[in-house]
This record gives C-alpha cells, structure tokens and sequence, in this order.
C-alpha cells in the first residue's frame, strides 16, 4: 500500500480497480482543516484523467505491474507480435492498445513492455529510432539556408517534417517523443 506521503509524479498507484499514473501531486496544509494532497492523475489503460484530493493518511493500493524487454517480432496489420528476451515466450499487442508507439516499431526494434496483472498495457519505444525515408518530394537546391522542412513518409508509415536536403532512401534518426527530424544516419 502506498500513502499519500509517498506520491510523486509518475508513481503508479492502483485506485479504484484502475491503473493510474500521478501526474502532478501538491501536498496542501491549510490553516484550518486537515491536510490533504491534490493529484491529477492518467488512467494508464483508458487515457482518463481525473483530478482527486486525497486526505493525508489515505492508503492506496500498489499496483501489480512489471516492464519486460520485448523485441518486436512482427506485424500481422491487427497487432505487433513481441517475444520476451529471457524466457522467449510470444505475445501479441493489438494497434489499438499500442496507441502511438505503433508508428515507431520495426521488426528486431527492443522495447520495454508494461504489464499490469499479466497484461500488456503500454510499451515504451526507445527515445531514438533510424528509419529508412520511403517517399518524399525532392528538395530544391540553394533552400537549405531558410530551415523549410517537407513532410516524409518513413518505412513505418510515419510522417516527419525533414529539411529540404533529405531525399527518398536515407536512413534519418527521429526522436519519437517529439515525432521530430534529428539527424541523417545513411542510406
């Protein structure tokens, strides 16, 4: 069990049948009154959020999550199949509970999958990934000093804002929280 004392942001706690992640918790000691805590805090199943005061003292449940390193196996279209790296044991997550970490996966890509009683509930892709460019419209020459950018379809099916100087067939690196451009890797 976890106590108000111990919230922090990013603890996950287990509130009312749910896997919640804090977002933002403020210990508040009024004047008059008893002390309480003011979270905010994301569903990590259903994406809610949900603001709450907890009194000071409360008790929440510790939930029963574990992050397993997985490699991308491959896609069937409906889901991703990953194998655990230490017991090899296959498992398949569908596109929708993959959310937006499906446009960053290739096959032999590690992740860091997050399950919650034996189920799959989030993955992490790692922070940088290098995706070869299937389409983009040729730059032209002399229009890389104003910092234009194009729109470029990766091999994954994601589509990333490049600098007019990158073309179809190189490998760029991206950072997958911001979605952005951050370097040519090679053709």
């Amino acid at each position: 069990m976890y106590q108000t004392s111990d919230f922090r942001k990013g603890l996950k706690i287990e509130y009312e049948g749910g896997l919640w992640q804090i977002v933002e918790a403020q210990h508040v000691k009024p004047g008059k009154g008893v002390a309480f805590v003011k979270v905010r805090m994301k569903n990590l199943v259903d994406g809610r959020n949900l603001d709450i005061n907890f009194r000071s003292g409360d008790k929440v449940g510790k939930p029963d999550t574990e992050e397993v390193e997985m490699q991308a196996l491959y896609s069937d279209g409906e889901a991703w199949h990953f194998m655990d790296t230490r017991s090899y044991e296959q498992m398949a997550i569908t596109m929708e509970d993959l959310g937006d970490a499906a446009q960053w996966l290739k096959e032999n890509t590690n992740v860091q999958v997050l399950l919650w009683n034996e189920r799959p509930i989030g993955v992490d892709v790692p922070n940088h990934v290098d995706l070869k460019i299937t389409y983009c419209e040729p730059g032209v020459r002399g229009d890389t000093a104003t910092g234009a950018t194009k729109p470029a379809t990766l091999e994954t099916g994601a589509i990333v804002q490049v600098p007019l100087f990158v073309e179809e067939g190189e490998i760029i690196r991206v950072d997958t929280r911001t979605s952005e451009y951050i370097s040519r890797v090679g053709k």
